[in-house]
């Protein structure tokens, strides 16, 4: 068992009440606060924050730098040490105005919590990350199998994201009541669902592939007609487990959502490596949708729809984040554009 402060819990419990209540951050954000702040009150051998010194930041800073990850076993990443930096520079900062703390630390003490400008550039520099193609896509969901109905189910759930584009917390979250097959479309209700900063969505299904819609159609049928589920049903239910025979055995589907999308995102990571393809996530699908929809929407209108679609309020997040530009793409944009003097005919 690790030691703790009792003082220091209380302090850190408000704290993270402060984030969650007040600031308003979403669960996995007030997590990470907390595990950046363990670390550092590790640092201490858990001393009172009231005993708050720069000299164990500075220690706390080389510390990291030489730490080792448990699950890659290598150096920690510059995103990492910035994320845990930030988490205790944020809570000093706040430390400097609670009573009891304010005559011990001052808001510019959160400052040594800076990570220097070479590893700020590089902890969010924005790297390529792998995504299936369209071809990748459909070749794995044609390997997918359908004897099962945990087999149907996780094949609709492949169609679902291909449809849309959403993110596989608020897919974990949807219920049959959220879905209008006559129009097309799936509200994310923020109320009911968990949508990213809890933003309500309208989303159209793409017409990206009349297989995945008649999967999909299908599945939503079965569940009506076949499970007799109902509006408050789950669209892509939990499998129940039973003893059966002695043994555990799989019994149906279960009438309630799941709690996370760790399941969702191993069966889509699953008909990948089925498919002899990497084991890409969910959330690949919404660059490969990107990329479809940067050469399906050429219209400032029709891609401002489809970003929205997405659920982006503004169509630069969708572009700089779903559509980098590398260098040997920007040296090839640039290199098309003409000069100008082959533009303006010179004078007479």
């Amino acid at each position: 068992m690790r030691k703790f402060n009792e003082e220091n819990e209380r302090i850190k419990r408000r704290y993270l009440k402060y984030l969650k209540a007040a600031k308003r951050k979403d669960p996995s954000t007030v997590q990470k606060a907390a595990d950046g702040i363990l670390r550092f009150e590790a640092s201490t051998k858990y001393a009172s924050f009231k005993k708050f010194r720069i000299e164990q930041v500075i220690k706390f800073r080389d510390q990291l730098d030489e730490e080792i990850s448990k699950t890659t076993g290598k150096p920690l990443s510059k995103s990492t040490i910035s994320t845990v930096l930030a988490a205790n520079k944020g809570f000093i900062f706040w430390l400097a105005d609670q009573t009891g703390y304010k005559q011990r630390i001052r808001h510019s003490d959160a400052d040594y919590f800076n990570m220097d400008a070479k590893g700020q550039r590089i902890a969010s520099a924005v790297r390529e990350t792998p995504y299936p193609s369209m071809e990748m896509a459909r070749h794995a969901f044609n390997y997918m199998p359908e004897k099962a109905e945990i087999d149907r189910r996780n094949k609709a759930l492949f169609a679902f994201f291909m449809l849309t584009g959403a993110r596989d917390g608020a897919v974990a979250s949807l219920r049959l009541k959220h879905i209008n097959m006559i129009d097309g479309c799936v509200y994310q209700d923020a109320r009911e669902v968990n949508t990213k900063n809890s933003k309500t969505i309208t989303t159209f299904f793409l017409p990206v592939d009349t297989e995945y819609l008649d999967c999909f159609s299908t599945w939503v049928a079965y569940l009506k007609a076949e499970k007799l589920f109902g509006p408050d049903d789950p669209l892509f239910p939990p499998i129940a487990i039973k003893v059966i025979d002695g043994g555990f055995r799989v019994a149906g589907f279960k009438r309630e959502i799941y709690k996370n999308a760790n399941a969702i995102r191993e069966a889509i990571k699953l008909a990948f490596i089925r498919a002899d393809l990497p084991p890409f996530t969910p959330h690949a699908f919404r660059k490969t949708l990107v990329k479809w929809a940067d050469a399906q929407y050429p219209t400032r209108e029709g891609f401002k729809a489809f970003s929205q679609n997405i659920g982006h309020s503004n169509v630069v997040t969708t572009i700089s984040a779903y559509c980098p530009i590398s260098i040997e793409q920007q040296g090839a944009l640039i290199k098309k554009g003409k000069a100008q003097s082959d533009i303006v005919p010179p004078r007479a």
